[in-house]
């Protein structure tokens, strides 16, 4: 743990300098990763910065021993080149060391992988379905609250409710927060991908197939996260965005209870939530 801190708390510091800090949505000008809003996003973080460490390591190194060669060994000084063939030792450490350094990453790197991939004993289900163009979002676990389609708000209408165009959408995916929240995704027709980047959440929308992923919003990071679909599904690909609304367990009790809305008002089958669940 104490390694850990130690990386992130360098790794802000060396990285300040050139980049804009870690949002929990898209920033114009940004190029840096969101900030985690889930354990699985913590450790994604950690890892990047980890092995970015051991990049520039590796790339100084490689810089200072070149300028070493093209000083030492240039024609002025060194007007009879050696004919030198083999050097056991040189052989041997420049094989054994990158097999160090590539177990060093890969130990963290299965580990994070593992937990990515295997779910733990989640506290509800959520099913995603790919459409053209737009998301379906289904809560088998209440059979009170039906199914809605998610489409993104044009233009005007983000302009006027200030959030982001083709990122803000007119039904947004619900869940509590501190909740292990199991995400059933899947496609009616061509490829896509359901992807939440604070999350940590990348998986793919297959036809015919059901794929399996899962997350769960830290404490105190309640709020709305924005992420887009990954995968070019045709001439719409841009507006399928993909809006989460973390909510506290209560409010989101209360949302259950209305029948998937925050009002008395239901959410329409087919046609988003109405504009009182903004």
């Amino acid at each position: 743990m104490r390694l850990k801190r130690l990386i992130l708390a360098s790794s802000t510091a060396f990285f300040a300098m050139s980049c804009a800090a870690f949002a929990a949505k898209p920033t114009e000008g940004g190029y840096w990763l969101q900030e985690a809003a889930t354990p699985v996003m913590e450790e994604l973080i950690w890892l990047h910065n980890f092995v970015s460490w051991i990049i520039l390591g590796i790339t100084l190194f490689v810089m200072v021993l070149m300028g070493y060669i093209m000083f030492r060994f240039s024609a002025k000084r060194n007007p009879v080149p050696s004919k030198t063939t083999h050097h056991v030792g040189l052989e041997v450490a420049w094989t054994l060391i990158p097999v160090i350094i590539l177990l060093v990453m890969v130990v963290p790197s299965m580990r994070l992988l593992y937990f990515q991939d295997k779910l733990p004993e989640t506290e509800m289900t959520v099913k995603v379905v790919g459409n053209t163009w737009n998301w379906e979002y289904v809560y088998p676990d209440f059979e009170n609250v039906e199914s809605f389609i998610s489409n993104p708000l044009e233009k005007e209408e983000a302009e006027a409710a200030g959030v982001p165009y083709l990122l803000a959408t007119d039904a947004p995916l619900v869940v509590p927060v501190d909740t292990k929240v199991k995400v059933l995704v899947t496609s009616s027709n061509n490829l896509h991908s359901f992807a939440m980047p604070a999350f940590g959440v990348k998986m793919d929308a297959v036809p015919g197939r059901i794929n399996e992923t899962w997350f769960e919003v830290l404490p105190g990071k309640e709020g709305t996260y924005y992420g887009q679909c990954s995968e070019i599904c045709g001439i719409k690909h841009y507006k399928m965005p993909i809006e989460i609304k973390v909510v506290s367990k209560d409010a989101f009790k209360q949302w259950v209870a209305n029948d998937g809305a925050f009002t008395t008002t239901v959410a329409s089958v087919g046609g988003g939530m109405t504009a009182a669940q903004e």
